[in-house]
């Protein structure tokens, strides 16, 4: 198993966990449930803990990909740069949450600004997985057109 491997096994991760995070952080704020609170704490600061490997193994799975036919630089410089800022913003949003959890005297601030990184995180991280989906599937780029079509 390669670093592409890796990379392909584990970039879901932080993704569908920040949006499950933010999903449960937000219904135990609107419900005022301090335990389903915590829960979606914990998960977001899991999701940006396990965001590491992630990151790790990219750019290893770029060398892998060095040379493969079909396989668009701009696409994965795009990605690259999508998949680094999305990192950044939920390492910070893994911090709040790692805060929140600690300081129960500002919890409610420091949740309500998880919340907020976690979209931020979510829509960054759904942008990076869709342009790494295009690096080797031609047909997630925009204007693919299917050859039954053409």
């Amino acid at each position: 198993m390669n670093e592409a491997h890796l990379h392909l096994f584990l970039n879901h991760i932080p993704i569908l966990g920040s949006l499950f995070g933010l999903v449960v952080l937000a219904v135990g704020l609107f419900r005022q449930d301090n335990g389903v609170v915590r829960t979606g704490l914990v998960t977001l600061l899991v999701a940006a803990v396990l965001c590491l490997p992630v990151q790790l193994t990219g750019e290893g799975a770029e060398e892998v990909l060095q040379g493969v036919a079909g396989v668009s630089k701009p696409l994965t410089q795009a990605h690259e740069a999508a998949a680094e800022l999305g990192f950044w913003v939920l390492e910070l949003t893994g911090c709040l949450a790692l805060l929140a959890l600690l300081l129960t005297q500002r919890a409610n601030l420091l949740s309500r600004l998880t919340v907020a990184g976690a979209v931020v995180s979510v829509v960054l991280l759904a942008r990076a997985g869709n342009l790494g989906g295009q690096i080797q599937h031609p047909e997630a780029r925009p204007g693919f057109i299917a050859p039954s079509e053409k």
